[in-house]
């Protein structure tokens, strides 16, 4: 998907330019006022900056929405330049290349399905660019990528929203099969080196893994912690 200006920024930009032509007009020419006047004063002080506001404001969400905003913050670097390379092999990547959410495949994976999860999602960005520009802003790419972790293991139940467990293909997969209950339970995470491997190809230190370098179920134990 195209995340530019978009005809929700071009409505916004329309209606703005709209408004602020009748509420100069009106301010020059000064006209009586009558039935017209009050229709063309309606539009010019309320519809249109309304309508200007509204598209400026779902534009700006649906941008927040895209990779290419993600990886804006240089600690996410990474990860977008990743998800942007043809030939990784990482979960990441692979989502990248889905032509259906592929230039959103941060948001897709990431984002609360809950009830509330346009919010909660909502909330987490703006925790996200508060911890950005108060802590991360000047930290060096090099302690990022191992210092700045995710607040909570990716839920497999993210996963199963798309890859449900119950097709008959999916249980078709021999490894699937045997770790049918352990998916479904959250004590091994669709994204741990004993399953599909970690969805970034950075690698993860200190309490993610054990002594044994295989994931730790306390702290990656997808569904268990959601």
């Amino acid at each position: 998907m195209n995340h530019g200006i978009g005809w929700l920024g071009i409505l916004a930009v329309v209606s703005a330019a709209g408004a602020a032509i009748i509420l100069v007009t009106f301010l020059v020419r000064k006209p009586q006022i009558s039935a017209d006047t009050k229709v063309w004063l309606l539009l010019g002080l309320g519809v249109l900056p309304i309508a200007s506001a509204a598209s400026a404001n779902i534009q700006g969400f649906q941008s927040m929405e895209s990779r290419e905003f993600c990886g804006s913050c240089h600690v996410m670097i990474p990860h977008a330049a990743d998800s942007d390379d043809p030939n990784s092999r990482s979960l990441a990547a692979i989502h990248a290349r889905n032509r259906y959410f592929g230039e959103e495949n941060c948001y897709t994976c990431h984002k609360d399905y809950g009830m509330y999860g346009f919010v909660l999602t909502k909330l987490g960005g703006l925790r996200h660019v508060y911890y950005y520009l108060t802590e991360y802003h000047d930290m060096p790419l090099s302690e990022s990528k191992h210092d700045i972790r995710i607040v909570h293991p990716l839920p497999n139940d993210t996963c199963m929203g798309c890859h449900t467990t119950n097709a008959p293909r999916w249980n078709m997969v021999p490894d699937h099969a045997s770790s049918l209950e352990a998916v479904r339970n959250g004590t091994m995470s669709c994204a741990s080196p004993g399953c599909h491997g970690f969805a970034h190809p950075v690698t993860k230190l200190g309490k993610e893994l054990t002594a044994d370098g295989k994931p730790n179920p306390e702290f990656d134990a997808g569904a268990k912690h959601r």
